[in-house]
């Protein structure tokens, strides 16, 4: 593509996934993000749950000081603390959602532009009652949400029997979720990952165009599937390149170029594209950055 990239998406990284040491909510959060901020390659900085109201109204200021959008993810409130969200047990549905609730109202406090979650674990007997029971929640969340203002609610596709094993999921079963809700609000669409449609035993095109209408968001990331034997196996978003992994250039161009294809990049409405790529071991944060960097500009020439 001769075009230059930013006239189609804004590119950007999650911060706690980027520097691993943030995902609790603790740690050097301001001084990972000044890196982040003052990099003028990002448009967009992803965060989380940060514990410290301080430290949050100081991120916010920052962000907004470098000129720069930000993103609210939402799936380490379920993960880190067990919750699921289409939980058949109403006591823990409700758990979750008081969660989500509260990182919504975060996500307002520090002006991002939307929030992210996923769905939960799923019994294959009681497949329909967790979709159910999905639908409940995530009509819950959109009411919120807009009770509050005009942040739209994300779910993020995740895999389904490797990792997360989230109802959400296989492609039938994301369409028929996106139709269903999409029909009743306006304020909800997908978040897709590249890192997880390997893990999701679809090819980019099964995986996205079956739903193109509702993505909002993207990741690009990678995944290693080969064998559980592998060094970062399963939801790890290892860099790219990384030993028996499965995205590199060429699936990231194909990536990009599909989605460029149906639209969703796009030169009236820049959409955020973000990194998701995590340190594997004692990988150093800022030489995986420069990977994802590296990688996005080359397969953006085959675009």
């Amino acid at each position: 593509m001769e075009k230059s990239m930013r006239r189609y998406m804004r590119v950007g990284t999650i911060l706690h996934v980027s520097y691993k040491q943030l995902g609790s909510g603790e740690g050097p959060i301001l001084e990972c993000l000044k890196k982040i901020v003052t990099d003028p390659y990002f448009e967009v900085v992803e965060v989380t749950h940060m514990k410290d109201a301080e430290v949050r109204k100081a991120a916010a200021d920052m962000i907004a000081r470098g000129h720069m959008t930000s993103s609210y993810g939402g799936q380490g409130r379920m993960l880190g603390a067990g919750l699921n969200i289409n939980d058949l047990n109403e006591e823990g549905r409700q758990k979750a959602l008081a969660s989500l609730k509260e990182g919504i109202d975060e996500a307002y406090e520090m002006g991002v532009e939307d929030f992210a979650f996923l769905a939960g674990r799923y019994e294959e007997k009681t497949k329909e009652e967790s979709f159910q029971a999905l639908l409940k929640s995530t009509r819950e969340l959109c009411e919120y949400a807009k009770s509050k203002g005009d942040m739209p609610v994300l779910c993020e596709v995740f895999d389904y029997d490797i990792a997360k094993k989230s109802l959400i999921g296989p492609v039938d079963m994301v369409k028929r979720y996106a139709e269903t809700i999409c029909a009743e609000y306006d304020n909800f669409g997908l978040m897709v990952d590249l890192s997880h449609i390997p893990m999701l035993h679809e090819t980019i095109e099964e995986s996205l165009l079956p739903v193109q209408q509702y993505i909002r968001h993207a990741h690009m990331g990678n995944t290693v599937i080969k064998s559980p034997e592998c060094p970062a196996y399963g939801d790890e978003h290892p860099r790219f390149g990384f030993p028996n992994s499965e995205n590199d250039v060429e699936e990231l161009a194909a990536y990009l170029r599909l989605l460029l294809k149906i639209g969703f990049l796009n030169e009236k409405k820049r959409p955020i594209v973000s990194f998701e790529i995590k340190p594997f071991g004692e990988e150093d944060p800022e030489v995986c950055l420069a990977n994802a960097k590296r990688t996005l500009d080359l397969a953006w020439e085959l675009v």
